[in-house]
């Protein structure tokens, strides 16, 4: 492959994944992402064994411990702290041979960056189409500028406008609640090193982590109408009031928390689509199967496919079979996490009182075999590979 270029449209998590994993493999890269320029924000995500599983297959270590945090276990509460169920990871951790991790995005994104050895990365350029260029693509971007490779990479999030080029016109699918996300300097005596929770309330959550160097993520969910969500107009002082007498460790962070520094995204994800690719452009991360973040798969998702992307252009007779190759292999496991986390986040947000009586009761008292079985389905990158 040496000698050949892939252009990479998006310098999140996924995107620079598939661009390292590229590079070792002989391909020049090019990342062009939409940001005027990598900024230290964002959200805390849960850096799970598949990932790093994925990313030590691919001979890539990412120098993370320093600031990330290990964890392994998860305790679910009630809004006002008192326990419902811990799940434990350890076995996990031992099985796989690798940590779990709760770490800023940004730490990723920066140690991923660091990997990169000279390839340009574009800051400012958003990608806006592509066409066919004789056995390759030539992509266009919102400031006239173009570039032409052997593959075109579409890690451009969400809103990507590869998947639209490849996909056609098509709605997100709203959860009907919003998320707020924040990652700011707190301590608390609740908040042990390695500390993870999820406070549930009627149609309301609340997720708080420790994730190293002083800082926590902490995530809120409230129900609202999708239109409201989508254009939410509150502050701070709304969020405050959204959890007025919960756990006193949930006031307090939102307390400590700059108004500034906090995110606001309504909860939406996509049917889960067959078409990822057309010719040599194909889709990565949340551009092909984005999800809603009840089970927390979604960077991980993204760092596995830009490893298996990689593999199966290693072997393939050319771009384009490497291509559909990589797409038929990740299909069934996205599918399967993109349905999860839908289902998992109708549970989450139940309001109404027996809904709720019924939830805490079964995560109370399902067997923990159960738990370990599903857990299992997401943690075994090399079991899902095979």
């Amino acid at each position: 492959m040496s000698g050949h270029r892939a252009i990479i449209a998006g310098a999140g998590i996924g995107g620079l994944t598939a661009a390292v994993a590229l590079q070792r493999l002989g391909y020049e890269v090019e990342v062009y992402e939409r940001a005027a320029e990598l900024r230290p924000v964002g959200s805390g995500l849960a850096f799970t064994c598949n990932a790093l599983t994925a990313l030590r297959s691919a001979g890539i270590h990412l120098d993370l411990e320093r600031t990330a945090r290990r964890w392994n276990a998860l305790t679910f509460k009630t809004r006002r702290g008192r326990p419902i169920r811990t799940i434990h990871y350890q076995h996990f951790v031992e099985r796989f041979g690798v940590p779990m991790l709760a770490v800023h995005r940004a730490d990723i994104q920066s140690s991923l960056l660091a990997q990169l050895d000279g390839s340009p990365v574009s800051y400012g350029a958003t990608v806006t189409g592509y066409a066919r260029d004789g056995a390759g693509v030539r992509v266009t971007f919102s400031n006239g500028m173009e570039s032409r490779g052997d593959l075109l990479v579409g890690a451009d999030g969400f809103h990507s406008a590869v998947r639209r080029q490849v996909v056609g016109p098509e709605q997100p699918r709203d959860g009907g609640y919003i998320c707020w996300l924040a990652t700011p300097t707190f301590a608390h005596p609740v908040v042990t090193p390695g500390y993870a929770a999820h406070y549930w309330g009627r149609g309301e959550r609340f997720g708080l982590a420790d994730i190293g160097g002083g800082r926590v993520y902490w995530w809120g969910t409230k129900n609202m109408p999708p239109d409201r969500a989508r254009d939410w107009k509150g502050d701070k002082a709304e969020i405050a009031r959204t959890y007025a007498g919960w756990a006193p460790e949930i006031g307090a962070v939102i307390a400590a928390t700059p108004e500034d520094g906090i995110i606001n995204v309504p909860a939406q994800d996509r049917p889960f689509g067959e078409r990822w690719g057309d010719g040599p452009v194909t889709l990565l991360g949340d551009a092909a199967h984005p999800m809603m973040t009840s089970l927390g798969q979604g960077a991980n998702m993204a760092i596995e496919d830009g490893v298996v992307l990689a593999r199966c252009l290693a072997d393939a007779p050319d771009v384009e079979s490497g291509l559909r190759r990589y797409e038929d292999a990740r299909r069934p496991r996205t599918r399967a996490m993109v349905e999860a986390s839908l289902a998992l986040s109708r549970v989450e947000q139940l309001d109404s009182p027996i809904g709720t009586l019924l939830r805490r009761l079964y995560f109370r008292f399902v067997p923990e075999s159960t738990l370990d079985a599903r857990n299992a389905l997401a943690l075994d990158f090399e079991g899902a590979a095979r």
